[in-house]
């Protein structure tokens, strides 16, 4: 009885200091970006992701979330992504994990990219 109490109270701190989203669903996201015209660059946060069309990889944050695209003899354009709320942090919601939520916050995990694919419009100077 003691050794499954004691297995029970460790099992519970455990689940209760993970953080569900962060460890199963990662702190980035794959995001296909194509443009009109190809060949355009995809900076974020000042970071060349790569060269349209093609897929990045975007760490997640709370804060709002800005690609730019430029190609010389076009307009820079920038676009918002769009986060939603990632199911997987309710797991530590649902144990009790207040710490797994606090660590899922601090590394964007809560959310989630979507949609996972961008197109965008260029237009010339």
């Amino acid at each position: 009885m003691k050794r499954t109490l004691s297995l029970v109270f460790g099992l519970s701190i455990v689940l209760s200091t993970t953080s569900c989203a962060t460890i199963f669903t990662g702190t980035k996201d794959s995001i296909t970006f194509t443009t009109t015209p190809e060949g355009a660059k995809v900076i974020h946060k000042g970071v060349e992701k790569c060269l349209t069309p093609c897929t990045a990889e975007i760490p997640r944050g709370l804060g709002k979330q800005m690609v730019m695209f430029q190609k010389e003899g076009f307009e820079t354009k920038e676009v918002k992504l769009t986060k939603t709320f990632n199911p997987v942090t309710l797991l530590n919601i649902l144990l009790g994990g207040a710490i797994g939520v606090g660590i899922d916050a601090a590394t964007g995990s809560l959310t989630k990219y979507s949609p996972k694919s961008y197109t965008v419009d260029l237009e010339s100077k």
